[in-house]
């Protein structure tokens, strides 16, 4: 038997009530049915439920006033304050488990964000809602899409699952798990995540993001690629600010610069994008590989450093500086100094303070030498300041030659000639047709040109007035084999790349004392002594 009432008004609301019962407030039409369904009432037009303070509404309903719930449909509403407001096509509701299933078309409004998806479940005592059949979220930065996630309306946390992609004007994030606090704008990553970013692509599977301002805390070796890729860097932790285009990296740090073929790698990494700089420390590496065999090259530090033309639009010049114990290995070259600078301006690459250079059975040092490149092959080296030349022939017998500055010439990576300048003095042994030594050829000169044939002094042009004597090799004078500042530095020399770490320097009375290159100086000493000129 069926019975139909009228409107009921909100007479409960004036009476005291237990809260934890759903109460009918207002519905225009209640209709029942013992017979179709003896458990509950049909309401239509206008419905509103209350529960504590909550308040729900619909076009209609069915309320299962014993079983303490109801199912609602249509136009389906429900608020809770000024803060929470749930959209859907259908909802059920237990007032006993404070649960609320939507259906369809469903949204979830929030002071900081909204969600969109077609099936929610809200638990009212936790404040926690949950999609799973693909959902949503918008707030004032960001779109955030996934297959399953939840939101807390209490810590305005969410976390979404499974396909999930997040997207502004300025980023586009992928990943397969993510937090995201609507309050502070922050996404934390705990799941491989790609980040496109403006031309800079993020990939890491740790760390935090700030949708907005771009800075990003990444961990678990992330890594940041920009300019297109030309550029990236890879570090145990990473510390990302876009808008100051600041980068800083921590622990095992590497950068790599594709298009001009360097790596540098470091405990600490400092770069800038906005003015193209860089610092590194902490086991500082740099490695050039543009010539076939990689150059490995360590300092204390390094630090990269691009000027720009006065409207800041135009690059001008590169500087590589290297800073205190600079070592550097390649199988063909080796390489000691205090300090270092490699500029592109003329493509040169300067060693300073007491540097000394190896190649296979040859040793020059002086006080500063200066490399010059061309398509990152030596061109010709000024060697600068007390320069001394030594290739060993055997372990008794060694050329040498010493001046006050020298200029050697390379032909295809190989050493052609060598001009030397300036108080002159040279021992070395000729060869014969079958390369073993005739003698020994001691001189002093001025000016002298050294050729070279297979890396191995060929013949010495003299171009001023010289002394000299040729000894047989069975009349040698032990007391002339050697220039008073001849050293073989085989001890300092860097013997792989990871033996550049390990610094061996000049014992102080090996060090060169400055000259004056204004002035004509007497031989070098490795004491720094000088010899009185003679009257």
């Amino acid at each position: 038997m069926a019975q139909e009432a009228g409107s009921v008004p909100d007479s409960t609301a004036a009476q005291p009530q237990d809260t934890s019962y759903v109460y009918l407030i207002h519905s225009d039409v209640i209709r029942f049915d013992e017979v179709i369904n003896p458990d509950a009432n049909r309401l239509i037009g206008n419905v509103v439920f209350r529960h504590d303070s909550m308040y729900m509404y619909c076009d209609s309903a069915l309320f299962y006033q014993k079983q303490n719930r109801f199912s609602a449909y249509h136009n389906v509403r429900a608020e809770q304050g000024d803060t929470l407001f749930l959209y859907g096509d259908s909802l059920f509701y237990d007032g006993n488990t404070k649960l609320l299933r939507v259906r369809d078309r469903v949204r979830l409004e929030n002071k900081s964000m909204v969600l969109l998806t077609d099936s929610l479940n809200y638990d009212r005592n936790t404040g926690l809602g949950w999609f799973f059949d693909g959902g949503t979220l918008l707030d004032d930065e960001s779109t955030l899409i996934s297959e399953y996630g939840q939101f807390d309306t209490n810590t305005k946390l969410a976390t979404f699952m499974d396909g999930v992609s997040m997207e502004s004007p300025d980023y586009t994030l992928t990943t397969d798990t993510l937090n995201y606090n609507t309050d502070t704008h922050i996404a934390f990553l705990n799941s491989p995540a790609t980040i496109v970013n403006e031309g800079n692509v993020i990939n890491t599977s740790h760390g935090r993001f700030n949708t907005q301002n771009n800075n990003a805390v990444l961990l678990d070796r992330s890594v940041v690629e920009q300019n297109g890729g030309e550029n990236r860097m890879t570090g145990d932790s990473i510390v990302y600010d876009k808008e100051g285009g600041e980068m800083q990296g921590f622990g095992d740090v590497i950068i790599n610069n594709y298009k001009d073929k360097v790596d540098v790698q470091g405990e600490y990494v400092y770069y800038n994008q906005n003015i193209d700089s860089a610092v590194v420390t902490g086991r500082a590496l740099l490695i050039e590989y543009s010539a076939g065999d990689s150059l490995f090259m360590h300092a204390d530090t390094f630090r990269l450093v691009t000027f720009y033309n006065q409207a800041g639009d135009t690059v001008i010049e590169r500087q590589v500086r290297g800073f205190r114990r600079v070592r550097a290995y390649r199988p063909d070259m080796q390489m000691v100094a205090d300090s270092m600078v490699f500029t592109t301006a003329d493509s040169s690459l300067t060693l300073f303070h007491d540097p000394i250079v190896w190649n296979e059975g040859q040793q020059v040092l002086g006080e500063m030498i200066i490399f010059y490149m061309n398509d990152s092959t030596i061109d010709w080296a000024h060697v600068i300041g007390q320069a001394l030349f030594v290739q060993r022939n055997d372990t008794i017998h060694y050329n040498q030659i010493t001046g006050r500055e020298m200029k050697a010439y390379f032909k295809n990576s190989e050493i052609d000639k060598t001009d030397v300048i300036g108080n002159v003095r040279a021992v070395f042994y000729p060869l014969d047709g079958d390369s073993a030594m005739i003698g020994m050829n001691t001189t002093e000169s001025s000016n002298l040109t050294v050729f070279f044939v297979d890396r191995a002094v060929d013949r010495i042009a003299i171009h001023s007035r010289s002394n000299g004597v040729m000894y047989p090799m069975e009349k040698i004078d032990p007391t002339k084999m050697y220039l008073p500042n001849y050293q073989w530095f085989g001890r300092i020399r860097p013997t792989s790349p990871e033996d550049v770490f390990f610094w061996r320097g000049k014992r102080d009375d090996e060090k060169l004392k400055k000259s004056n290159q204004n002035k004509e100086v007497p031989l070098p000493t490795l004491d720094g002594k000088r010899k009185k000129k003679k009257k």
